[in-house]
């Protein structure tokens, strides 16, 4: 017998879509025929706003694209308007904006992690994270003054160096963060119920992944090797030693241990970079007033949501002509669609979860 589909809004206040997202599933009984995604609930035209700011005024609206890695977001940005300008960046600047890259990367994996416990059903792992975040945050608030939105890159270096009080702090973090891993494998990854929700669920294979211009983790849960920091090393990453981790199956269980994976990777990142960092200047010489001259550039970054990337085009005055980003989160959902057919309404919560995504970076 012929049944009749029916439609069903998930969001846009839904707490598993993680912000103001909205798809519209198209269901058999509980099964997914069709998904369309809907964002755009969170749009605030940094793109178009950055037409009227001065170079160094658009630094804090990229703070708020990926609210919960804030570095991360300077950074990209940053690092375009030197390649236009040929700016050579100070060794020193170079080892600072390792260090806290990676502390706002493993923040933003934390919030990651717990979050997805929650969408599975396992509220307590978000306190676990959440309480763990603190301390990475306070680090980067002694660094910033700011604990969310830093606003701390600036074009040709940092704003300020790091303060003696920091080293100490975060080698007692990195010392502690291997057993919050581990408090946070033996709580949720090796649970019966959380691998049953989640293995073999949202599968991506490698081919899809890269057809989809996917990246992050959740394209290296898919078992691709791609990450920016070892294929086209930027910044003073060609000096550290670390491992890219990789899936096996493509699924939501890969896509979150992965993460897990990361922070381990970043702690040992972080800790070579405070054991090299050399003395020396934070910042270029850099005129007062930015005037880049007539061209474009396109830097990108690893994020941690993925490929984070910032393409800017000058007009010879001290306000960008275009500035456009190439946001992770929003061509990581590109494939969401295609991902959720076939699954019941509880796996769709899984497999967006697994995704990472933040709606600021998606609807920019």
């Amino acid at each position: 017998m012929k049944t009749q589909t029916y439609s069903l809004n998930l969001g846009p206040q839904h707490p598993s879509t993680h912000g103001v997202f909205r798809i519209i599933l198209e269901l058999d009984g509980e099964t997914v025929v069709k998904a369309t995604p809907v964002p755009g609930y969170l749009h605030r035209g940094i793109e178009k706003l950055a037409e009227a700011r001065t170079y160094t005024q658009v630094i804090p609206y990229t703070d708020r694209m990926d609210y919960l890695a804030g570095m991360l977001m300077n950074w990209g940005y940053v690092q375009a308007v030197e390649k236009l300008m040929g700016i050579e960046v100070p060794e020193r600047a170079e080892y600072i904006r390792v260090i806290v890259g990676e502390l706002s990367r493993i923040a933003s994996h934390m919030i990651a992690t717990g979050a997805y416990g929650g969408d599975i059903g396992a509220l307590t792992a978000f306190t676990y994270t959440f309480r763990d975040r603190e301390y990475c945050i306070d680090l980067l608030e002694m660094v910033s003054g700011s604990r969310m939105t830093f606003s701390y890159f600036r074009v040709g270096g940092v704003a300020d160096d790091l303060p003696g009080e920091f080293y100490p702090a975060a080698r007692k973090f990195l010392a502690d963060l291997p057993g919050m891993c581990d408090e946070y494998d033996g709580l949720i990854t090796g649970n019966e119920i959380f691998q049953a929700r989640t293995k073999h669920v949202g599968v991506i294979t490698p081919e899809m992944g890269i057809n989809y211009s996917l990246s992050g983790p959740t394209l290296r849960g898919s078992g691709v090797n791609y990450d920016l920091r070892k294929v086209r090393p930027y910044s003073v990453y060609d000096r550290l030693n670390f491992e890219v981790p990789l899936g096996k199956n493509g699924d939501c269980f890969d896509r979150f241990r992965i993460r897990i994976e990361e922070m381990r990777q970043c702690g040992k990142i972080i800790q070579q970079a405070l054991d090299q960092i050399p003395e020396g200047s934070i910042q270029a010489k850099v005129p007062k007033v930015i005037k880049p001259p007539v061209g474009d550039a396109y830097a990108e970054v690893e994020s941690s949501k993925g490929v984070y990337g910032c393409y800017l085009v000058s007009d010879g005055s001290p306000k960008p002509y275009r500035v456009h980003f190439r946001r992770p989160s929003f061509i990581n959902l590109g494939y969401l669609a295609k991902l959720c057919e076939g699954w019941k309404i509880a796996d769709v919560i899984a497999i967006l979860g697994s995704i990472d995504i933040v709606l600021g970076e998606v609807d920019c």
